[in-house]
């Protein structure tokens, strides 16, 4: 039901007036000067918000997707005082019936020492060798598995017959490696005893048959893969039903937590099921507590151009109390001298908000497309600024920042409501 003609006139009086004020009249040329200056507080405020927020939220995705390329949703270890596991076939056979599972993988993990080989000097790398299994019939726990297993990272057999290793490409480069090279792995799990008496770790030479690159500096640093059985030989596992853990793929990464709690639920002891939240955890949160830390940070930047609200307004009251006096003295009620002002003060919040919102999400979507701002990977994890916009985060700004830009308008609308029409007239 539309309103009446009288109420369409009213609104469209006051906004008359209230329009009339916010410009400058002869000789007022400061309080429009102060009306801009607030309308660009508000713009820059929002501007800003929406840029930080977007770009806080980038570095939580990108960095997400980045640890689950290399990661499993959900592993699988049993409890010991080793990285073992027994019997994984019938582990992985009771994981996949859990609802939500949509792969299951045996791996083995080890912290090894990886040296070039043909070279005089010895300067070994730090290295974590993981030991996949190349089954084609089953859904991959990582992304990294199934490039692997679709052949865009190579671990295909070579003509040398040593075993394969796929590098990360920062390992591969400082090592100065490339494809068909020949490098020495040394693992200190599987120690054998020297002549001397002492213990000397496993030595085996593997050939490289190609690189990888995640993004991640300390993946593709660190990370080097062969296959299953031939980890299992350098680490000393000669059962070949024994692994190291399980991997688990779920139908989706954000439920991992969730899936893992049912299959612990249905393993039971000796297994302890870990999500990658859980494992992640301490980073994420870090990220979560520096996006709400720099969201209220700036948020400060509104608040403070709420306050040149209320200061323009409030000249505004002071400037135009003559004219105040004469509205009142014709019949404007003290509501109508409230309405006029609070449509100053919202028209100020909401322009400013839709000036700020298209200006941020404008110089987000260039921020994120074009990569402009680079930062160093082996401290932010990624080479550039990633931003990634999400509705609900813009929308929270927006509403924010016109709740408090109509509270700004409160205090100054009452104050020229309360005026009274004869000594707003002998104002001078």
């Amino acid at each position: 039901m539309t309103g009446s003609p009288r109420s369409k006139g009213r609104g469209q009086l006051y906004w008359f007036i209230a329009r009339h004020y916010l410009g400058a009249g002869r000789g007022r040329g400061l309080l429009s000067l102060i009306t801009w200056i607030a309308l660009g507080g508000v713009t820059v405020g929002v501007t800003a918000l929406v840029i930080v927020i977007a770009v806080m939220t980038g570095m939580q995705e990108d960095l997400q997707g980045k640890i689950l390329e290399s990661t499993a949703h959900v592993r699988i270890l049993e409890a010991g005082t080793s990285l073992r596991l027994n019997n994984w076939e019938q582990v992985v056979e009771d994981v996949l019936e859990v609802e939500g599972v949509v792969g299951a993988a045996p791996w083995v993990l080890s912290s090894v020492s990886v040296v070039r080989s043909g070279t005089e000097s010895f300067y070994p790398q730090s290295a974590s060798l993981f030991g996949v299994q190349l089954d084609t019939t089953q859904t991959p726990p990582t992304d990294m598995e199934r490039r692997i297993m679709e052949g865009a990272a190579s671990l295909e057999s070579v003509d040398s017959d040593l075993p394969p290793l796929l590098m990360g490409r920062l390992l591969a480069d400082r090592m100065q490696l490339f494809v068909g090279d020949t490098v020495v792995v040394a693992s200190f799990e599987n120690l054998s005893a020297n002549v001397m008496g002492g213990l000397a770790p496993t030595l085996r030479r593997f050939q490289v048959t190609g690189t990888f690159e995640t993004g991640m500096y300390d993946y593709d640093l660190q990370n080097v893969y062969t296959t299953l059985a031939h980890a299992q030989e350098l680490v000393g596992i000669d059962d070949p039903s024994v692994a190291g853990g399980i991997g688990v793929r779920t139908v989706d990464p954000s439920r991992a937590t969730e899936i893992a709690g049912a299959i612990q639920d249905r393993l039971g002891f000796p297994y302890y099921v870990e999500s990658w939240e859980v494992t992640n955890r301490a980073l994420f949160s870090a990220l979560k507590l520096e996006k709400i830390a720099m969201g209220l940070i700036l948020f400060l930047i509104v608040l403070v151009a709420a306050f040149n609200i209320v200061s323009t307004l409030v000249m505004v009251v002071a400037d135009r109390t003559r004219e105040i006096g004469i509205l009142k003295a014709m019949g404007m009620t003290r509501a109508g001298i409230l309405r006029v002002f609070v449509l100053q003060g919202a028209w100020i919040g909401v322009m400013g908000t839709a000036l700020g919102t298209v200006l941020g999400v404008a110089l987000a979507l260039i921020l994120g497309r074009y990569e402009l701002i680079k930062i160093p990977p082996d401290v932010y994890f990624v080479d550039h600024l990633p931003v990634s916009l999400q509705l609900d985060d813009v929308g929270k700004i927006v509403v924010a920042s016109i709740v408090v830009a109509f509270l700004a308008t409160i205090y100054p609308a009452i104050q020229a409501s309360r005026l009274e029409p004869v000594d707003a007239i002998r104002h001078d």
